[in-house]
């Protein structure tokens, strides 16, 4: 079924779309005055759970924000700039500060430098702005691995390159404690490591761009025989994007040390040392078609293997190897307005005993965005 569903993925899907790489999802476009931006996405989500042990489908349905967006952007003579966004939808947070930074750039795009609360630069797909998204949820290896999204911490950051940028890149120093949170999670003066991430794309010809990702921390203090938990994940993604048609693929790899699995749990494996160790890895591939009329299909696939930690996945918790593909079809109304229609195929892999974990959770998702 795998490799079946690796072939349909290829095949079926083409497209395209500018892929974004800036640090916020929008940038000031004047030096006038505080501009005003920002997007909300109503969605409706209907799944297939199967049936109960009357017989009668489990069809769970919803309408809700998927996010509700708002902030200010603006440039500051001489060299400075600023972003502000808040999360206003409850289901994703908020309400709650998403992104809060200043950046100076006293050498243009080449150098530049920010302080405060940003997303991470790790990831290709967790670095394309939520409202560029090519389907309705990120990969699951990304929302397992790339985690937290957002940090406090200082960023080097900028790019090179006349007409096109050759070589963009991004080196950040991070508190490594997640979103609107300066300590650890159980000590109040316990956040005296810091995580290291950083990301580097190469543009070697037009519409081809290769990256790479990394980043590695401790988890809080060692324990009384000098073990640190630690978290350390590299990437590697392409994006080959060519008259009207987007390819990209991403694949993530790395080693988690201690009781800091994505869903919370050890999964309880054995290990000779103090703390369990994981090598967690996915990968996720995407190709879509844009016609001039503005329509777009969409197909991805993508796989995530936690090494038995225990993660969820659509409310269910599970230590297996999850796969998805994603069938999908974009409509863009307007520059501002967008709706996607995305069917989501879910299939597991085996469990510990060797039994299939095959579940009932496939699910139909509806969004409609307008930003502004």
């Amino acid at each position: 079924m795998k490799k079946l569903v690796i072939i349909l993925s290829v095949l079926l899907g083409i497209g395209s779309i500018n892929n974004t790489y800036s640090q916020g999802c929008v940038e000031a476009t004047s030096d006038e005055g505080v501009q005003v931006v920002g997007y909300i996405q109503p969605e409706f989500d209907y799944y297939f759970f199967g049936n109960d042990t009357k017989g009668n489908a489990i069809k769970p349905s919803s309408f809700y924000f998927k996010r509700a967006r708002i902030g200010v952007v603006g440039n500051i003579p001489y060299d400075i700039s600023y972003y502000v966004m808040a999360e206003l939808s409850p289901v994703a947070g908020g309400p709650q500060l998403l992104d809060a930074y200043i950046t100076y750039a006293p050498f243009g795009k080449y150098i530049k430098f920010s302080m405060g609360q940003y997303k991470s630069p790790f990831s290709l797909e967790l670095n394309t702005p939520c409202h560029a998204l090519h389907t309705i949820r990120r990969s699951t290896v990304v929302n397992e691995m790339a985690a937290p999204f957002r940090e406090l911490g200082f960023m080097l950051l900028g790019s090179f390159g006349k007409e096109r940028d050759i070589v963009s890149y991004r080196l950040a120093v991070l508190n490594g404690t997640g979103i609107n949170n300066v300590l650890s999670s159980t000590h109040y003066d316990d956040n005296q490591n810091k995580d290291i991430a950083g990301r580097i794309v190469v543009s070697p010809l037009e519409g081809l761009k290769v990256g790479g990702s990394y980043r590695h921390g401790l988890v809080e203090k060692k324990d009384a025989d000098g073990d640190s938990k630690s978290k350390t994940s590299w990437a590697v993604d392409l994006s080959l994007e060519k008259y009207n048609v987007l390819i990209q693929g991403e694949y993530i790899s790395g080693q988690y040390i201690g009781d800091i699995a994505g869903g919370g749990g050890c999964g309880g494996k054995s290990t000779d040392g103090a703390y369990p160790e994981y090598s967690k890895s996915g990968f996720w591939l995407m190709a879509m078609y844009k016609f001039d009329f503005g329509l777009q299909p969409v197909v991805k696939f993508e796989t995530y293997d936690p090494d038995g930690s225990a993660y969820k996945f659509i409310g269910q918790t599970q230590t297996i190897t999850q796969s998805t593909i994603t069938f999908g079809i974009n409509y863009f109304i307007n520059d501002w307005t967008r709706v996607q229609l995305n069917y989501l195929y879910n299939s597991e892999g085996k469990k510990s005993n060797g039994d299939v974990g095959e579940y009932d959770n496939d699910a139909l998702m509806f969004q409609v965005q307008v930003k502004f």
